[in-house]
C-alpha cells in the first residue's frame, strides 16, 4: 500500500488507539519499527511524568516530524528483531518509555517497554494464527 499524502492524513486523524493499532499491524507487516535520530542519538518526547521514544510505523511518518527543532534528524528503521532483541530491555533499563505512533499535535499512546512488547507479541501471535 502506498502512502498516499491523503491517506497520510487520514491516518494521522486516527484516535491514539487506533493509530496504536495501525503501528502494531504495520511494524508486524513490514518488520521495522521508524524512530528519528541525529549525532547525539534518538530523539525523545517529554512528558511531566516519562521520557519518551517516539517511534513510527513508516518512514513517511517519522519524516513527517523532521522539522523545527528536529530539522536535522532522520528517520531510521529498526528490525523488528533487534527492536525485541535489545530495545526492549535497554528501553526498560533506561527507565524510559514509548509513545506509540504520535501525530502532528504530539498526541500518542505511551506504555512502557514491557508493554508495547506484550502487545506486540500478542498481535504477532495472533496474525501467525491467521496464516
Amino acid at each position: 500500500m502506498t502512502l498516499t499524502p491523503e491517506l497520510i492524513n487520514t491516518i494521522e486523524q486516527y484516535d491514539e488507539q487506533k493509530r496504536f493499532k495501525y503501528l502494531l499491524e504495520t511494524v508486524i507487516k513490514h518488520g521495522e519499527i521508524w524512530i528519528l535520530v541525529d549525532e547525539h542519538g534518538c530523539m525523545m518526547l517529554n512528558t511531566e511524568d516519562e521520557d519518551c521514544l517516539p517511534v513510527w510505523p513508516n518512514k513517511e511518518f517519522a519524516q513527517g516530524w523532521i522539522t523545527n527543532d528536529w530539522k536535522d534528524c532522520k528517520a531510521q528503521a529498526i528490525s523488528l528483531n533487534e527492536w525485541q532483541s535489545r530495545w526492549t530491555t535497554g528501553l526498560a533499563e533506561d527507565e524510559l518509555a514509548i509513545v506509540a505512533f504520535p501525530n502532528r499535535a504530539e498526541e500518542g499512546l505511551i506504555l512502557f517497554p514491557d508493554e508495547f512488547e506484550f502487545e506486540l507479541s500478542k498481535k504477532i501471535k495472533k496474525s501467525s494464527q491467521h496464516k
